[in-house]
C-alpha cells in the first residue's frame, strides 16, 4: 500500500505535533506516524514561559490551557542554607510570565488531539523502518505490530522522534555528544508539602549535598515529579534497588526532606542514563530534525520541550516555504537559528555542572539587573540576543563568576 503526501512527520510528542499545527494551516498533505500509543509516560515535564508563544502561534494553546495543568510562575534553586527565586515576572525579555507544569502523558495527548480534530492523520504503534530519497523526495517504509508494511512517498521528511531518534540511526547522523555521561532517577509521588500560593508551582532544582542536583515540579492533581540527576559513580553510594536508593537519596537532602519526607511512590523509579546526544547535521535535501532527535543537553533547565517547540515551528515553516517553490538555505534560515538556542542552553549547562552559575546566583552579591537577563534564558527566550546573557553566555558566566568569586574572597579577609 503506498500513499503519497507533501510532508512525513516522525513522532506526535510536542516537536510533531506543532509542526504539523502550523503545516496544516498551510494546506500540506501530512501523515503524523508514532511508534508508540498515546498517551504514554516520558519525563520533560516543566515548560518555559516561551512554550507558551509557540503553542499560541500553533494555535494549541487553548488546548493546553483548558487542561488546567499546573501555573508556574518560576524556578527556585537551593544549596544548602542559600537559596536563589527566579520569578518570571521580573525579566530582561518581553514575553509571557507564567507556563505550566504539565504531566507529559496529559500534555503530549492534548496537543496530538488537537491536531488530529483539524483533519491531520496521525497513525500509533507505528514505526520507520527504511527510507530511500531520489531527486523528488523519500520513499519511506512504515511496518506496524500486525506485520502490515505501507510505503509512503513524501516530498519531504520531518523527523520530531524525540528519543527515537530515527533518522539519525537510518541514516547514520549520530555523533558523541561532548557531556559527561549522566543518570537520572526518578518517580511521581504523593504527599509534597508545597510552599503556599504563588510559590507551590514553582520548579525546585536542589543541589544535593553529596553531588547531585533534585528536581520537583509539582502538578494540579497532587502529584509530584521527583527525578535525580548525577553520575553513576554518585549512585553506587546509594545501594539498594531503585526505591530504596532513590528514597535514602532524597532523605539525605535536608531541603528536600523537609518538603517530601511524608512522600508516597506512585509507581517504582525509573532510571534513564547516557541521554545527552549529540549529532552531524540538522537537514538534509528532503529532510529534517526538530527537538530532541536533533540534540538532547540535561534536564537541568527544563529545554527539552522549548527546543522541540521552537525548532518545529522554525522547520515547518521553512518547509512550507520550500515546497512552495520559494528559495530557502536551511543552514541560515533553520540550522542556525536552532544551534543559537542549543548553544545558549548549552553554556547554562556547563555553568551549572562547574559550580560557575550556582556561585553567581546564590551570591550575596547579585546585580539585580543581570539576575533579570539570567531569567529571561530560564523563560526559554534563548533568541533575544539584546540579552548579553544569551549572545555571550559562554563567556559572561565565566567573567561574572570570576566578579563574584572575587568579591567573596575579599569579604572573607
Amino acid at each position: 500500500m503506498k500513499t503519497e503526501v507533501d510532508v512525513l512527520i516522525i513522532g506526535a510528542g510536542p516537536a510533531g505535533s506543532t509542526a504539523a499545527a502550523l503545516l496544516q494551516k498551510q494546506g500540506m498533505r501530512l501523515l503524523v506516524v508514532e511508534k508508540q500509543v498515546f498517551p504514554r509516560f516520558v519525563i520533560g515535564e516543566s515548560l518555559l514561559p516561551h512554550c507558551m508563544d509557540l503553542l499560541s502561534e500553533a494555535g494549541l494553546l487553548e488546548a493546553v490551557e483548558a487542561r488546567g495543568f499546573m501555573h508556574k510562575c518560576g524556578a527556585k534553586f537551593l544549596r544548602g542554607t542559600e537559596n536563589c527565586n527566579f520569578d518570571f515576572s521580573d525579566q530582561f525579555t518581553e514575553g509571557w510570565k507564567h507556563t505550566f507544569q504539565v504531566p507529559r502523558a496529559d500534555f503530549d495527548k492534548t496537543l496530538a488531539d488537537a491536531v488530529a480534530e483539524r483533519g491531520v492523520e496521525i497513525v500509533y504503534g507505528q514505526s520507520v523502518t527504511a527510507i530511500e530519497f531520489d531527486k523528488s523526495g523519500a520513499m519511506v517504509t512504515i511496518d506496524s505490530p500486525d506485520i502490515i508494511t505501507r510505503t509512503i512517498s513524501a516530498r519531504f521528511v520531518l523527523d520530531c522522534s524525540g528519543y527515537g531518534r530515527v533518522l539519525p540511526r537510518l541514516l547514520d547522523l549520530e555523533k558523541p555528544t561532548t557531556f559527561p555521561a549522566r543518570e537520572a532517577l526518578f518517580t511521581h509521588v504523593t504527599g509534597d508539602r508545597r510552599p503556599p500560593d504563588r510559590e507551590g508551582g514553582k520548579i525546585w532544582a536542589c543541589i544535593h549535598p553529596a553531588g547531585a542536583w533534585v528536581w520537583i515540579i509539582p502538578f494540579s492533581d497532587g502529584r509530584t515529579s521527583v527525578g535525580v540527576v548525577a553520575t553513576a559513580e554518585f549512585f553506587r553510594d546509594f545501594p539498594g534497588e531503585p526505591s530504596v536508593q532513590l528514597h535514602s537519596i532524597l532523605m539525605a537532602d535536608p531541603n528536600v526532606a523537609a518538603r517530601l519526607g511524608d512522600m508516597k511512590f506512585v509507581f517504582p523509579p525509573q532510571r534513564i542514563s547516557g541521554y545527552a546526544c549529540a549529532i552531524k547535521q540538522l537537514y538534509g535535501q528532503h529532510y529534517a530534525l526538530a527537538g530532541n532527535a536533533t540534540e538532547f543537553l540535561d534536564p537541568i533547565f527544563s529545554s527539552g520541550v522549548t527546543l522541540a517547540l521552537a525548532s518545529a515551528n522554525r522547520a515547518a515553516k521553512v518547509v512550507a516555504r520550500q515546497l512552495n517553490g520559494e528559495k530557502v538555505d536551511w543552514q541560515v534560515e533553520y540550522a542556525d537559528h536552532v544551534m543559537q538556542g542549543i548553544n545558549t542552553f548549552r553554556a547554562y549547562v556547563t555553568a551549572w555542572y562547574d559550580k560557575t552559575l550556582p556561585d553567581i546566583i546564590f551570591s550575596a552579591q547579585a546585580n539585580p539587573a543581570i539576575m533579570r537577563q539570567i531569567c529571561s534564558v530560564l523563560a526559554g527566550y534563548v533568541w533575544d540576543t539584546a540579552n548579553p546573557y544569551v549572545m555571550q553566555a559562554d563567556r559572561a558566566l565565566p567573567l561574572l563568576a570570576k566578579i563574584v568569586r572575587s568579591k567573596m574572597q575579599r569579604e572573607l579577609l
